[in-house]
């Protein structure tokens, strides 16, 4: 009887620490739970634009792999510009996912919530629920389109851009609304600071809306430099980057990113 004790506690707690190792690397791998869905169309022309600002998002270096993401993930445009690694979930649908299959997709849009419906019914990007509202062509990368929904996981990963930053100049005199676009790193933006040529100091910037950042100095006539910082901390520093004879509409690239 003791051996047969002894036998299956060390069975217990060989099964514990099973428990606890696959616990841990689910974890460190940084894995969580979505859904997703899709809209644009089969070209994804129906995706341009968007609550991030982006505009055309072949030009701005995004193409189709994109999502507009749920009021739980869009963190009031803080997202805007961050990347994110997804797989179907094959455990849940094994019929829906493409196998083998997985995607990197930035987050350029909002996908608003639909509170006439349920959140597992129809109104998909309703808080609090995580959910990706993909670019189709990006969708049918890892799932089956008649599946219209699939459960997916997905995790925040860095992003690889060709190029450098590029600053796109909007607004009016004494409001420069600036355009942010192709981030590399970690993709979305924490901080902007603004340096006209001829000021000895960096005026800190706000977030107008989803990638736009805001200046309210009177900036015309002078090349104009950026310091900005990523979500991860990181900072990068383009110096002259926007020429002296500016003009609002204008976009501008630089030749650093993260």
């Amino acid at each position: 009887m003791t051996k047969i004790f002894f036998c299956l506690s060390s069975v217990v707690s060989f099964l514990l620490m099973m428990i606890c190792t696959n616990m841990i690397t689910s974890v460190s791998a940084g894995w969580m739970q979505a859904h997703a869905t899709f809209y644009g169309g089969s070209d994804a022309s129906g995706t341009m634009g968007g609550a991030c600002g982006y505009g055309d998002l072949y030009s701005d270096g995004y193409k189709t792999n994109t999502a507009a993401l749920s009021t739980a993930l869009f963190n009031d445009g803080k997202s805007c510009g961050g990347c994110y690694q997804m797989v179907c979930d094959a455990t849940k649908v094994p019929q829906w996912c493409v196998k083998g299959k997985w995607i990197t997709i930035t987050a350029t849009n909002f996908c608003p919530p639909n509170y006439a419906l349920p959140n597992d019914n129809g109104g998909w990007c309703n808080p609090p629920r995580p959910h990706f509202d993909m670019a189709q062509p990006a969708f049918e990368t890892i799932a089956i389109y008649r599946a219209g929904i699939v459960p997916v996981l997905f995790r925040k990963v860095g992003c690889r851009r060709s190029g450098g930053m590029r600053f796109t100049m909007n607004g009016r005199d004494y409001f420069e609304l600036v355009l942010i676009s192709n981030v590399g790193g970690a993709g979305d933006l924490s901080q902007v600071w603004i340096k006209g040529s001829k000021s000895a100091k960096w005026e800190t910037m706000s977030r107008n809306w989803g990638a736009n950042w805001q200046s309210l100095t009177y900036l015309n006539g002078q090349s104009l430099s950026f310091k900005i910082q990523a979500s991860n901390g990181k900072i990068k520093t383009a110096i002259h980057v926007v020429p002296s004879y500016w003009q609002f509409g204008q976009s501008f690239k630089s030749n650093i990113n993260f």
